[in-house]
């Protein structure tokens, strides 16, 4: 029987009401003992290591349960995170950048309804999680409402439905029904491990970053605070990746920025299917100078990938590569 770390961090899952609305206050076996038949499916155990609100949820945090997966790697077959869902997409991605080649599954799951509430969603995403942490695929993972979603792809689409999570611009890895898993076998090429390299943690983060999303009007005048303290800006452009260089002009900002040796990330404000420098005047433009394309990358896995590049690589060329090299399917090759 496989054996399963259930780590505990707050969230909806968790919550139940104090009168001053919901709030977490189940730990990692309470979570367990509303669900007895798991232990049918695996030899589990719990720990809560936060019981947070997920808009608490920080870097900090996030290597807090990194670095609990790698204290109990060896002792466990599988991982299993509940985690509120507002910040969910965030630290499956992160967890994907700092555990790096991790051999074992890790899956984090929530719920839009606390787990004690009439018709929660929450014991069946559990239950599927586990599922598929029994399955011993490799990687981060994000269970929710049947659907199994590369952990850098996931996003928090909708604030009230059930199936609150949706995989940008990558099929779903699996589905799971009646508890039966359905892979997509056709994702599973992208999310290959590299057996020949070591797992280890690695949890440095640089939290000087900001996302810009333009806007018509924009005052440029922002980029040059940008320039006096960050060390990284993502801007959210127009379209495939449109930056305005007449009137407010921006494009000469970002200039301005790479001289600087701030690292500059373009990506859209579109959801789907990222952008392309080369098509318009606009971007070839932009294109000239040494910014960094995110593909089409989700701005959960772009911040906390830049984060992580800021804070384990030291030259800009060093960073821009990474940053531009998929990881865990983070990416479209």
């Amino acid at each position: 029987m496989k054996k399963i770390l259930f780590i505990a961090t707050g969230g909806t899952i968790a919550s139940s009401e104090n009168g001053h609305g919901l709030s977490p206050s189940f730990d990692a076996e309470g979570l367990l003992a509303l669900i007895p038949e798991i232990k049918d499916m695996c030899d589990i155990s719990g720990k809560l290591i936060m019981n947070i609100d997920s808009t608490n949820m920080n870097p900090d945090l996030m290597i807090k349960i990194a670095e609990t997966i790698y204290e109990n790697y060896h002792d466990y077959d599988g991982f299993v995170v509940t985690h509120g869902t507002d910040t969910m997409g965030y630290t499956s991605a992160a967890l994907s950048y700092m555990l790096q080649n991790i051999k074992k599954t890790v899956v984090v799951t929530g719920s839009q309804i606390a787990i004690e509430a009439l018709y929660t969603d929450a014991k069946k995403n559990i239950s599927d999680a586990i599922r598929f942490a029994i399955e011993g695929m490799p990687g981060i993972f994000v269970a929710f409402d049947g659907k199994i979603i590369n952990g850098t792809r996931a996003k928090k689409m909708r604030t009230r439905s059930m199936n609150a999570f949706e995989s940008i611009n990558a099929a779903n890895v699996a589905e799971i029904k009646l508890g039966k898993i359905t892979f997509h076998k056709d994702v599973l090429d992208t999310l290959k491990v590299d057996a020949g390299k070591p797992f280890k943690l690695q949890t440095a983060m640089c939290t000087d970053v900001m996302v810009v999303k333009l806007f018509p009007g924009i005052n440029p005048d922002i980029f040059d605070f940008i320039k006096d303290h960050y060390k990284g800006v993502i801007i959210e452009s127009f379209g495939i990746g449109g930056i305005p260089s007449q009137g407010n002009n921006i494009l000469a900002k970002v200039a301005e920025l790479i001289a600087s040796g701030v690292v500059v990330v373009i990506t859209t404000q579109c959801l789907e299917e990222g952008i392309d420098l080369g098509i318009y005047e606009v971007g070839q433009e932009l294109a000239k100078n040494a910014v960094v394309c995110a593909g089409d990358m989700n701005i959960e896995a772009l911040v906390t990938k830049l984060m992580w590049a800021l804070g384990n690589l030291k030259s800009v060329d060093d960073i821009k590569y990474y940053l531009e090299t998929p990881v865990f399917g983070d990416i479209g090759a």
